[in-house]
């Protein structure tokens, strides 16, 4: 029994001696899995930077344009707002405003006829449109990353699995050895690449369905927004008939 005991800690070898850290799995690994790891990486590191802006973000655009709102239903003069804030707008809802006032001020003699009237609205509904549309393009820039993260990352984890399990098994055909000490560091390393994986796309699918509702939220009050100033000025062009 004795002699058993040492024979295996003599094929195996001592576990003790072998590092499981993750420096040392990346410098153990061969070049494959040395950039499946380094991708993953890169592209964790990338989405946790997308996160981060697209977090503060969304709050700036929320603060900007709800101090734009309080401005704009304070019952102050929209041409002295428009004066204002035409030059630069802080935020989509002032820019979807800046729009409509400057296409209102193409045509000041616009409203002189029924017809006239109608050609005027469809140019700033089409103008409110277009700058909405841009300005969410502008909002959602870099979310497809996050999406394709979420839907690859552990797809490319697995390959650099597959490819670790594949070393090891060519590693034991070579040796002729079923120990711990040949079979252990190739999982290992497999395994890592895995865990690298599902470290991208974990993070990357819950701020993307996080990040989407709060885009949609905030378009959905950029359309309510460009509807009710389209109705002031279809009250405004009325009154002028």
């Amino acid at each position: 029994m004795e002699n058993q005991i040492v024979d295996a800690v003599t094929l195996g070898g001592s576990t003790t001696d072998l590092d499981f850290s993750m420096i040392s799995l990346f410098l153990r690994a061969d070049l494959v899995v040395k950039s499946v790891i380094i991708l993953l990486l890169l592209a964790s590191l990338w989405c946790w930077a997308i996160i981060f802006e697209k977090w503060f973000g969304m709050r700036r655009l929320n603060k900007h344009s709800s101090e734009f709102e309080q401005a704009f239903w304070s019952g102050a003069s929209l041409d002295d707002l428009y004066d204002r804030i035409a030059a630069q707008p802080h935020d989509p809802m002032s820019a979807v405003f800046v729009a409509a006032m400057r296409e209102w001020r193409r045509a000041p003699g616009a409203a002189n006829g029924g017809s006239a009237n109608i050609g005027l609205s469809d140019r700033i509904d089409r103008v409110m449109q277009i700058t909405l549309a841009r300005e969410m393009d502008r909002a959602e820039r870099y979310m497809t990353f996050l999406a394709t993260t979420g839907s690859t990352a552990p797809f490319i984890g697995l390959f650099g699995t597959v490819w670790g399990i594949m070393n090891s098994f060519q590693q034991i055909a070579i040796s002729k050895n079923t120990s711990l000490a040949v079979v252990a560091p190739g999982i290992a390393e497999a395994l890592f690449a895995t865990a690298l994986g599902l470290l991208a796309a974990i993070p990357a699918v819950v701020a993307y369905n996080k990040l989407s509702r709060d885009l949609d939220y905030y378009a959905g009050r950029l359309e309510s927004f460009a509807g009710e100033f389209a109705a002031i000025l279809s009250r405004e062009m009325d009154q002028d008939i």
